[in-house]
């Protein structure tokens, strides 16, 4: 169903109804608390975007060290080796492994920049409005949820071969200063995803709101 002069459908909250974000069951707005799971049922979150922001920030911060510093410090009797994210895939594609640097530069590269312009684009909208449709940017929204789990990638790497490669004073391979910096972006990342109330893809934007109520 349409509002007439809109060219849009009733959102939940125009219908008098609220949708629980745990269970996805419907009640009579009002209601405080959900009769399935017990959830407390909010139509918007109005606060949503400060805490999108503030974790989005965060993870950038943390995201710039972890580019810059060493991901891997590996330890032999001759020398002592730093890689980069960056450095270490470009050094394995100097040894043949073409597919796992190509792993590690998506999983560690372009995952993260691409949810950091992701998640500011859907905030963006949100508050200024987009030609992209609701229904679009909710997809948007849901995938970068549903890779959030891969970004971890070269965390897990650098913890199992540090505690699989100890050979005592002969080598040793230890996480870096950027493992701890990537791991705190990635989080922070995915925080800022779930502060996302993506209801607030189907309200006019703010200056819509506005130019309609004048």
């Amino acid at each position: 169903m349409e509002i007439p002069g809109t060219g849009r459908g009733v959102t939940a909250r125009e219908a008098g109804l609220v949708a629980c974000r745990r269970c996805a069951r419907v009640w009579p707005l009002g209601r405080e608390r959900c009769g399935r799971c017990g959830a407390h049922l909010v139509s918007r979150d109005d606060h949503a975007l400060q805490r999108v922001w503030a974790w989005w920030i965060a993870g950038v911060i943390c995201y710039i060290p972890a580019n810059l510093y060493p991901m891997l410090v590996t330890r032999t009797l001759l020398s002592t080796s730093d890689s980069t994210i960056v450095g270490g895939a470009v050094e394995l594609a100097h040894h043949g492994s073409y597919g796992v640097a190509a792993i590690i530069l998506i999983a560690s590269v372009l995952i993260p920049v691409g949810k950091f312009l992701a998640i500011a684009f859907l905030a963006l909208s949100v508050g200024h409005g987009s030609t992209v449709s609701a229904e679009r940017r909710h997809h948007l929204y849901e995938l970068v949820e549903f890779i959030g789990r891969w970004s971890m990638i070269d965390v897990f790497v650098v913890a199992i071969l540090s505690s699989l490669v100890q050979l005592s004073v002969v080598a040793s391979i230890r996480p870096g200063p950027a493992a701890l910096t990537f791991a705190l972006s990635v989080i922070f990342t995915m925080l800022s995803a779930q502060s996302f109330d993506p209801r607030l893809f189907w309200d006019p934007p703010e200056g819509a709101k506005r130019t309609t109520k004048t």
